[in-house]
């Protein structure tokens, strides 16, 4: 739909629900969670297209994309509508540490938006009737960005879609909500945990670590930019230096290799990603495979199961400690298999 016939119809929209609320005896529920008293407001936040000013406290918080469900959950703010997701969700679409932190503070599951995967269900946000949409990690245009702009202020990825490091999609979300300094104490905790975990395994201290997934008859190797291996250093893990001395440009996060390279994807450790237990030992016992010089020693830690990829892929202000005993845990045999 063009722009501006799609504002029209918002616009009208928006119209026909400010004129329901006035006939009716109250104002629509707030289903939502006060992010702050109003202290520190207005906020203006910078994005890739322009700035946003954040007049007020939100007190009707929707979110579109990954990770800012969860920072504001984080926050013990509950949005009123929140992104579906598939990959790793429930059939509701809620991904299980949302659905845990929901149930924690005694919460409703908020209003499911339909992500076809082209464009933000506008109609959908306009019922919801935020105060603020948080997209800070995420792949709206910036013809989406004025529509959604229509709807509330809206708050867009600093640089690039679906770039922004999950560290700074909690502190953007918290600086939206008047919560920053909450937000780098949630931030705080999370180190915290991986810094008790890497001093409770010493063995993975130095280890040279190669993330791979093989699907489809297509290897892929992620690079050190992607937020899968990131937080990996947390741990005391390091980046193979074949990793970025084998990558071909195909993107910033991963690229692809031939199964006839694979004898020189040289680290101390591989980590591999299957949806399911069957792809995981089909990877183990493919010839090609097995060229992997870790793989061969037997020093594979394997991610196995939409969840735990999902909680990795990027990990969030939720998701970054779930599963993660079970991923140290196979980190650490892995380490102390050679």
């Amino acid at each position: 739909m063009h722009a501006r016939r799609t504002i029209a119809v918002l616009a009208a929209a928006a119209a026909a629900a400010l004129a329901l609320a006035g006939c009716s005896s109250a104002a629509p529920e707030d289903t939502g969670s006060d992010a702050a008293a109003g202290e520190g407001f207005p906020i203006t936040i910078e994005h890739a297209f322009g700035e946003t000013e954040i007049p007020a406290a939100p007190e009707r918080v929707a979110t579109w994309g990954w990770g800012s469900t969860e920072a504001a959950l984080s926050l013990g703010v509950v949005p009123v509508a929140i992104a579906q997701q598939e990959y790793g969700a429930n059939e509701d679409g809620v991904l299980p540490w949302v659905a845990d932190e929901l149930e924690e503070l005694g919460a409703e599951t908020p209003i499911i938006l339909t992500d076809d995967g082209e464009a933000p269900p506008y109609e959908e946000l306009v019922e919801a009737a935020p105060d603020v949409i948080l997209a800070p990690y995420s792949g709206i245009t910036e013809e989406q960005y004025e529509l959604l702009s229509e709807i509330a202020p809206t708050v867009a990825y600093p640089d690039e879609a679906w770039t922004t490091p999950w560290r700074e999609t909690v502190t953007i979300v918290g600086t939206a909500l008047g919560l920053a300094d909450e937000a780098q104490a949630v931030l705080d905790d999370l180190d915290a945990q991986l810094a008790a975990q890497a001093e409770a395994h010493p063995e993975l201290a130095g280890k040279t670590v190669a993330a791979v997934w093989d699907v489809a008859g297509t290897f892929y190797v992620y690079t050190p930019e992607d937020s899968r291996v990131e937080f990996l250093s947390a741990l005391g893990l390091e980046d193979a230096p074949a990793v970025a001395e084998l990558a071909n440009g195909d993107s910033p996060f991963y690229y692809t290799l031939s199964y006839e390279q694979l004898d020189q994807l040289e680290s101390d450790l591989v980590i591999s990603y299957h949806d399911t237990q069957e792809e995981a030992d089909a990877f183990l016992a493919s010839a090609p495979i097995q060229a992997i010089p870790a793989v061969s020693r037997g020093q594979v830690a394997q991610v196995v199961g939409t969840e735990l990829i999902a909680a990795v892929s990027p990990p969030t202000a939720l998701s970054l400690t779930y599963g993660l005993d079970e991923l140290v845990a196979s980190l650490s045999t892995a380490a102390q298999a050679g």
